[in-house]
């Protein structure tokens, strides 16, 4: 009788908790305090547990995540087992694959008598978070920060993250964001040249103004030095195999890295896959500037000279990636870095941003942004918000964070530390990677790594050290003072409504025309003049132009509505 009568009496408790845990506006003090008192709840304390144990049943919550095909299942993971052995609070992860999310997500957020706690890797667009934040579905998170230390550290700190991630209707932030800040995802290109190759185009006469002492890291080529080496590589049997199977330079089209965006900066062009920068304060779009259309002219005639290998228009990252191993075959490329490109990378040396005809030399800037706005959201009917949230706080505490990042002490790291009291990583198991290991045993997801996590907790890999290296010297040197990239931009819905009005047809327009231009020999005057007209007149680019310049506005100005 004693057991049912617990039995009951703890059923009440929960279902009180539920009723009064929604979160916003609807919480009273009373939730927090019956938790405090019940539970031992703490939030102020990061060397403590969160819960003490001291109620009745365990405070669990299911959060639903997508992950990568190689991870482990969360459940599974040593960094969330510690987790909840320091916090004492039980997450149960659902875990599904990243296409099986991307099928589910509607009908998640549509299922109200079915939903998980809270959506981890959860990818949420700004239109997405402003349709079910209005409809009352996700949780403000914003209204729970007292029980949020390191996450209100990082809004006081960094008001332009806070801008990002804060909508601008009502103030308040409804997702959780990701922050890894190295420097990388700026310059998302670099260009590769086959140094021993570029040696026999100079032994052979067939470029002027540079020797074989300069083929070190920071070759610097005009655009008529390149298209000469170029000539020779398509010309002649450059790796031997008796075959004309050499690809002069190669990239992917249109992808995110590796892409055809520097070459523009050969005309001033600061171009990227958008085609949108920030010019003195101003968003800019490249596609209605006439050094877009000289730069395009002067591209495709390297195209039709079979200089850019025309394949570079239509394969993957996987079929370029692939084909760049074993026998040489890419004379110049550009991506990320050469090691992941190449079999033999100390053949490959950096070169600096080409020189156009007129002296330009400026290298392209992107808009992959370093602040994934929405990684994570918790549903407005999770019952005890606060617990939730204060768990997911201490992955922004800069040890976890690494661990989330790249895996666990005693996995990834070991247990000791360095002089300087960094993290120091464990060589992965034979016969297994890096990369692999931490595609296994990281989540991933919402962490904050910054300046202070660097320089006090964790060093960067060393290929994104060497990475960053390579930018300091042959990117950030080239960039405009006035030109920055588009940041995280938060929008009203009727900004939202123009942008899906508009956007598409624009994009499908640019991207027709300039794959035409490219591989067909270029565009012509007239063609250029009424591409311009229609893009600004009656297509919408004026109009999205204005919607991107009224949320720059504001986010300059640190506003919401």
């Amino acid at each position: 009788m004693k057991r049912i009568i617990l039995v009951l009496l703890t059923c009440a408790f929960v279902l009180g908790l539920s009723a009064c845990g929604g979160g916003g506006d609807d919480r009273t003090s009373n939730s927090v305090d019956t938790l405090v008192s019940e539970y031992g709840y703490q939030w102020e304390d990061a060397n403590a547990p969160i819960l003490n144990e001291t109620g009745a049943e365990e405070i669990r919550f299911n959060v639903y995540s997508s992950k990568n095909a190689s991870a482990l299942d969360y459940n599974d993971m040593k960094i969330m087992q510690d987790l909840y052995a320091s916090t004492n609070v039980n997450v149960v992860w659902e875990n599904v694959s990243e296409s099986v999310y991307a099928s589910q997500k509607n009908l998640i957020f549509g299922n109200s008598n079915d939903r998980p706690d809270a959506i981890y890797h959860a990818g949420m667009s700004a239109g997405e978070i402003i349709r079910y934040a209005q409809r009352k579905v996700l949780l403000p998170i914003s209204d729970y920060l007292e029980y949020m230390p390191n996450f209100s550290k990082i809004l006081e700190d960094r008001p332009d993250i806070r801008n990002q991630i804060t909508n601008v209707s009502d103030g308040k932030i409804y997702a959780l964001p990701r922050v890894e800040e190295m420097g990388l995802l700026q310059y998302p290109n670099l260009l590769f040249i086959n140094k021993n190759w570029v040696a026999q185009v100079i032994r052979a006469s067939a470029v002027s103004g540079i020797t074989e002492a300069d083929l070190v890291d920071g070759l610097s080529l005009t655009c008529e030095q390149m298209e000469d080496i170029l000539t020779y590589f398509k010309n002649h049997d450059m790796n031997g195999n008796g075959s004309n199977d050499e690809r002069p330079l190669n990239f992917v089209y249109n992808n995110w890295q590796g892409n055809q965006c520097d070459l523009y900066g050969m005309f001033g062009i600061n171009d990227n896959l958008e085609h949108r920068v920030v010019v003195d304060g101003k968003v800019t779009y490249t596609v209605t500037d006439d050094r877009f259309k000289e730069a395009t002219n002067y591209i495709a005639d390297w195209v039709s000279d079979g200089l850019i290998d025309m394949v570079s228009f239509e394969q993957s990252q996987d079929n370029f990636l692939a084909n760049g191993k074993g026998l040489e075959l890419y004379g110049a490329f550009y991506w990320w870095e050469s090691e992941t490109v190449v079999s033999n990378p100390d053949n490959y040396i950096v070169c600096k941003p080409l020189i156009g005809p007129s002296g330009e030399q400026t290298i392209c800037v992107s808009n992959n942004p370093e602040v994934s706005t929405g990684e994570l959201v918790v549903f407005a009917d999770c019952p005890n918000a606060e617990v939730l949230l204060t768990y997911f706080d201490r992955y922004y505490a800069p040890e976890i964070s690494a661990q989330i990042n790249y895996g666990a002490i005693g996995v990834a790291f070991s247990d000791e530390k360095d002089e300087n009291g960094k993290l120091v990583p464990l060589d992965p198991p034979a016969g297994m990677t890096t990369d692999e290991l931490r595609l296994q045993n990281a989540p991933l997801g919402i962490i904050y790594l910054s300046d202070y996590a660097w320089e006090h907790v964790v060093n960067m890999e060393p290929r994104a050290q060497l990475r960053v290296e390579r930018l300091a010297k042959y990117a950030d040197p080239f960039v405009p003072d006035t030109v920055t990239p588009v940041p995280n931009l938060q929008f009203t819905l009727e900004e939202l409504n123009v942008l899906n009005n508009y956007e598409t047809n624009v994009n499908d327009y640019i991207r027709t025309n300039l794959i035409k231009w490219l591989t067909q020999g270029g565009v012509k005057d007239s063609d250029w003049e009424t591409f311009k007209t229609q893009l600004t007149t009656k297509i919408g680019l004026t109009q999205i132009q204005e919607v991107f310049q009224a949320a720059y506005d504001r986010y300059a100005a640190g506003e919401t509505l």
